[in-house]
């Protein structure tokens, strides 16, 4: 997939290019409620597999990337300053809304993994999106989530352990969140389902 840029000619299609339409609040909005969804259902699956990592439990990291997608994907999609924070916040507090097993921190956890996930855009002020930026939006997500559960769940792990958790987690969301984000949006525009964003007129 060849790497999109957006290079405005003036100051005027600057404005016009990082400006919401109704359309693009709308769509993010979609992705963060489906995602939220996804989350949850995650969650459960999560949990459910616990066991299975009781030899190694940074090894679970392994199932991390999918937390991290709506940071990608949206951003992607509607190629917006905001979109990552918008559409992971959302997904968050929906799943918090569903019974997340995590209560009301998975909120915190969006904001701050949508945070982290404009970084990947906003280093090329909102005028690439392809892998480079995907890659990079996906791994400052990952380590951002990775410190955070390193913080608040897993504080006495010996320095290894947390290491390798940090690593996992990154690896992860850049492979499902950059790599899967990034071909999920591409599968979407030969679909023609982008046909009203930027993406459905150029190459992703």
């Amino acid at each position: 997939m060849a790497e999109s840029a957006v290079s405005p000619s003036s100051e005027s299609d600057v404005a016009r290019s990082t400006r919401w339409r109704t359309v693009d609040i709308v769509v993010t909005a979609v992705l963060g409620v489906a995602f939220g969804i996804v989350f949850w259902a995650w969650g459960l699956l999560w949990a459910g597999l616990d066991a299975a990592f009781t030899a190694f439990p940074p090894g679970q990291a392994v199932m991390y990337g999918v937390w991290l997608l709506p940071a990608v994907l949206a951003p992607l999609i509607v190629r917006k300053p905001g979109a990552a924070l918008f559409a992971e916040l959302v997904a968050a507090t929906v799943s918090a809304l569903l019974g997340s097993s995590w209560g009301t921190l998975v909120i915190v956890y969006g904001l701050l993994q949508g945070l982290a996930g404009e970084v990947g855009f906003a280093a090329f002020r909102y005028r690439r999106f392809g892998w480079p930026q995907a890659l990079l939006a996906a791994a400052c997500a990952g380590a951002m989530a990775a410190v955070l559960d390193l913080v608040n769940y897993y504080p006495d792990w010996a320095g290894g352990w947390k290491t390798t958790y940090v690593v996992l987690v990154v690896v992860s969301t850049a492979v499902v969140a950059g790599i899967g984000g990034t071909a999920l949006a591409r599968a979407l525009r030969a679909s023609g389902a982008l046909s009203s964003f930027a993406p459905g007129r150029t190459r992703v």
